[in-house]
């Protein structure tokens, strides 16, 4: 059964969400690309240095962090954020979580034969030659893995629902009374109470008089 069925599916609600989704996937890539870079003794930023030879060429290819790898940052982040919102938009909720994971890692290797196999030979050939190709594929099952989670950050319907039978309890109104901004009903006050009647005059005493 497909548990995102009862979310919502306004288009740019899920373009969002697929959004974030790509945001956060490829952050993960790029840590787990670090990670295997360290392990091989090259740098963390190997790959975003790669990726900034787009820009720069040669130059951004160093050992370390340089300013020429927030270009190549920055690279990886737009394609691959715009990669989720495109994977959302597509997928929408049509697929269970199973079969939307199978679903987001298989458009996610196919992205990476054709950005890094096929086209990168002509549009970025020192990435093409130089990256980690085991490394990189693995990073991006990881990333498409990843996308499978936009659901979970649709705007969940339910709290709108909550705040609606709130709102009523706290000013309800009388039967047949339209509500909202156009309505020309008030509240009646609390009525203010009755003012004190004085007491009638004592008789005079007698003694006195």
């Amino acid at each position: 059964m497909n548990s995102t069925a009862h979310r919502p599916v306004d288009p740019l609600a899920v373009f969002l969400a697929g959004l974030q989704a790509g945001m956060i996937g490829i952050c993960w890539m790029l840590a787990w690309l670090g990670l295997s870079a360290m392990g091989q003794r090259r740098s963390f930023w190997t790959a975003e240095n790669l990726m900034a030879s787009v820009f720069h060429g040669d130059a951004a290819i160093r050992r370390g962090f340089g300013f020429s790898t927030l270009s190549g940052i920055a690279l990886y982040l737009l394609i691959y954020s715009l990669l989720g919102a495109l994977f959302a938009v597509t997928a929408r909720t049509r697929f269970t979580g199973l079969g939307a994971v199978l679903l987001g890692v298989l458009y996610s290797v196919g992205w990476y034969c054709l950005w890094f196999r096929a086209l990168g030979q002509t549009v970025m050939p020192l990435v093409w030659l130089l990256h980690a190709e085991n490394s990189t594929a693995v990073g991006h099952v990881i990333f498409g893995a990843l996308l499978a989670r936009f659901p979970a950050y649709l705007p969940k319907p339910e709290q709108a629902a909550a705040d609606g039978p709130a709102a009523e309890q706290r000013n309800p109104l009388p039967n047949g009374v339209p509500s909202g901004p156009g309505s020309d009903w008030e509240q009646p006050a609390a009525a203010a109470p009755a003012p004190e009647q004085p007491g009638e005059p004592a008789p005079p005493d007698p003694d006195l008089s």
